[in-house]
C-alpha cells in the first residue's frame, strides 16, 4: 500500500526576511552616517537607546538592541526570534492578523492536495499491481507528489550509469504509466551510497548520480511520448540518505532512483 512521506520544510530563510535584514542593514548604514556628520547630545542619546530597549525587549535573555549590540552583530537571529514570536501571538509576518476563513480556505487547499495525492498513488499502485511490479517499486506521497523509487541495483552495476538489459522493460511499464498519469511536472532524482568511487570513469557520487538520473530520463525521452520539456532530471548524491549507510543493507537502500509524478494542485 502507499504510505505518506512525511512532508519536507521549505529550505532556507523566507524571502521576506533576507529583504528585510538587508532594509536593516542599509538604515544602520544610514544613520552611522547621520551620527558621523553630527553632534551628540548625551541626554538625547540615552532617550534614544531606552527607547530602542523597549522596542525590542522581546528578544531571548532580555537582549536589548543598542546596549548590547544585539541587533547588529546577530541580527538574522533577532529577526528569527521576531518572526516567532509575532506568528506566536497570531499574527502575520507582515502586522496584520490572519483571517480564520483565510486559515480554513488554506487548510482546505492543502487537503485538497494531498487527497488527489492519495489518489493518484492509489491508481499507479493498482498498475503496478497488474504489471506485477508491486514488488519492484515502492511508493509514497506527499500533498506535492507521488514518489516511485526503483532500487538502483535493479537498473545498473555497480559505478555504471548504463542501463541494464533486465531494466527496461520495468522502465517501460514506468513510462505507460507516467504517460497515464504524469501530466504535470516529472522529476528524477538519482542516488548514491557513501562510499568512494574506485575503478570508475566518474570522480564521485555526485557524477554517478547524476549521470543515473539523465539516463533514465534519455529512455523516457527515447521510449514515451512524454514532452521532456516537463521532466527535470538531477543527481544528490550521497547527501539524501533513506537508510544507515554504516551496513551493506542500508548503502543498498541508498542506491536508488526516485521519481517523482506532481499533482495538477502543486506549486511546482
Amino acid at each position: 500500500m502507499a504510505k505518506r512521506k512525511p512532508e519536507e520544510p521549505p529550505k532556507g530563510a523566507p524571502a521576506w526576511q533576507a529583504t528585510f535584514a538587508d532594509l536593516m542593514n542599509l538604515l544602520l548604514c544610514f544613520f552611522v552616517m547621520l551620527f558621523s556628520m553630527s553632534t551628540m547630545d548625551a541626554q538625547k542619546f540615552e532617550l534614544l537607546a531606552a527607547s530602542f530597549n523597549q522596542t525590542f525587549s522581546i528578544f531571548s535573555a532580555g537582549a536589548t538592541a543598542i546596549g548590547d549590540g544585539f541587533l547588529i552583530s546577530n541580527g538574522v537571529s533577532q529577526l528569527n526570534e521576531l518572526d516567532d514570536y509575532i506568528n506566536s501571538t497570531g499574527k502575520s509576518a507582515e502586522g496584520d492578523t490572519i483571517p480564520e476563513d483565510l486559515k480554513e480556505a488554506v487548510e482546505m487547499m492543502e487537503q485538497a492536495k494531498l487527497e488527489e495525492s492519495e489518489e493518484l498513488a492509489e491508481n499507479i499502485e493498482e498498475a503496478l499491481e497488474e504489471k506485477k511490479l508491486e514488488n519492484e517499486i515502492d511508493i509514497e506521497f506527499t500533498s506535492q507528489y507521488v514518489q516511485l523509487t526503483l532500487n538502483g541495483a535493479l537498473l545498473f552495476d555497480s559505478g555504471s550509469t548504463q542501463l541494464k538489459e533486465e531494466a527496461l522493460p520495468v522502465l517501460n511499464q514506468v513510462g505507460i504509466i507516467l504517460q497515464q498519469y504524469g501530466t504535470g511536472t516529472i522529476e528524477i532524482e538519482g542516488h548514491t551510497d557513501n562510499v568512494p568511487m574506485s575503478g570508475s570513469k566518474y570522480s564521485n557520487n555526485d557524477e554517478l548520480s547524476n549521470g543515473r538520473a539523465l539516463s533514465v530520463f534519455y529512455y523516457l525521452e527515447e521510449n514515451t511520448t512524454l514532452n521532456p520539456a516537463n521532466i527535470k532530471h538531477s543527481g544528490m548524491g550521497e547527501y539524501v540518505p533513506v537508510a544507515d549507510n554504516s551496513t551493506p543493507e542500508g548503502r543498498a537502500q541508498n542506491r536508488r532512483v526516485e521519481i517523482r509524478i506532481y499533482n495538477s494542485l502543486s506549486a511546482y
